[in-house]
């Protein structure tokens, strides 16, 4: 039987951050994973090249029912100090929008960077984590399938289980309910909405837009789909509570209906779909028109508010939508409740030693860069109390 002073379960972003920061304290660490490959999502995230902070960083960016439990850990870790550990490795990186950063060189560097933090732990790929006793007041039995260990200490950062092609397990969930904790139903988030609002031939076409749900309003690029909708503001929607329908803006830096009255004025002779296509992609442009032989003139400014009202308010009602699935969604919705968490050192209310830290937690974040710096900032707290 192995014996450690902290045992992480999980060698994802939140994993390796909670061992780094553990092993710099002189603990002796362990890290359990049951897949033949550590940091397996960071190494596709942001389309291979690693989304890993957003100066953004900031408790509305994050969702779960109690967004507020971040506040501690990102006032702590900074966009500033993700960058400081970047340059630590003499990674470069880019930014594609200002203060959203991405790896310059691909995201297996971050991968070799994490993995280089963690060179004096031992690590064991291929070992499914079955069970997780205490023996007594201060030890931790964890049994693997292969392995059995002992810990005074162990850091639950089993992620989500979206993306299960990586392998992913739901194995944190099991244990934290074990422990009396509860956990908040999990649904898929960033992930497209599978909707019948547009036919099949629009498929593909990409637009910049507005999506706003509640009183949160969303402009990003919208993506029609063979089965719905995505792209990143349809993502965006999805992490955010699902309780209102969906409102998009096609067109939401003008004001539609003065457009259109306008050029049925001043350009009366030409068609409303050539007129629309001026400011959307042509296919979507005569979706809309309908009657592509009929000249802007010929409408009543009765007919042109309707038009106008489809553009500027496109209606996704809440019960005609549904989140498109598990496989495919980049991050979910709930995970272990964070009532009974400390969110100053990621460890469990109701049972000394046991810590969280990463998207096993009831904390989800938005698109560019939010889940990992969390997963870094949750990890980094949890290595520092265990």
């Amino acid at each position: 039987m192995k014996t450690y002073d902290v045992i992480i379960v999980g060698a994802g972003a939140a994993g390796l951050s909670a061992a780094k920061t553990a092993l710099e304290l002189s603990k002796k660490v362990a890290i359990i994973d049951l897949g033949d490959k550590p940091a397996r999502k960071v190494a596709i995230s942001g389309g291979g090249r690693c989304n890993f902070t957003n100066d953004a960083i900031a408790p509305n960016r994050y969702f779960g029912e109690n967004a507020d439990f971040v506040r501690s850990a990102i006032s702590k870790v900074s966009s500033q100090d993700i960058l400081n550990w970047v340059k630590s490795h003499h990674l470069k990186w880019i930014e594609k929008t200002a203060g959203q950063y991405f790896c310059a060189t691909g995201a297996q560097d971050v991968v070799n960077a994490l993995l280089q933090d963690i060179k004096s732990a031992d690590l064991f790929l291929n070992n499914l984590t079955t069970d997780i006793t205490k023996s007594d007041e201060e030890t931790f039995v964890i049994k693997t399938d292969k392995n059995i260990f002992k810990s005074k200490s162990i850091v639950i950062a089993t992620g989500g289980i979206s993306y299960p092609v990586l392998g992913v397990s739901d194995f944190g969930y099991k244990i934290a309910k074990k422990f009396g904790h509860k956990i908040v139903p999990v649904r898929p988030a960033l992930c497209a909405i599978s909707t019948k609002m547009f036919p099949p031939e629009l498929s593909g076409i990409s637009f910049e837009a507005e999506a706003s749900i509640g009183k949160e309003k969303i402009k990003d690029s919208i993506l029609i789909t063979h089965f719905g909708l995505g792209g990143p503001a349809i993502y965006r929607a999805t992490v955010r509570n699902l309780i209102d329908d969906i409102h998009i803006n096609l067109l939401p830096d003008i004001n539609v209906f003065d457009w259109l009255k306008v050029v049925k004025t001043t350009e009366g002779k030409r068609n409303l779909a050539t007129v629309l296509s001026s400011k959307l992609p042509a296919r979507l442009a005569r979706y809309i028109a309908q009657d592509a032989s009929k000249n802007i003139a010929d409408f009543k400014d009765s007919e042109l508010k309707v038009i106008a009202e489809k553009i500027s308010n496109l209606v996704v009602p809440k019960d005609s939508f549904k989140l498109y699935n598990l496989q495919s969604a980049e991050v979910v919705r709930g995970g272990v409740s964070t009532a009974e968490i400390s969110s100053k050192t990621m460890e469990s209310k109701l049972c000394p030693g046991l810590f969280f830290a990463g998207e096993v937690l009831d904390i989800a974040g938005d698109l560019g860069g939010f889940n990992l710096h969390w997963a870094f900032a949750s990890g980094r707290i949890a290595g520092e109390n265990a």
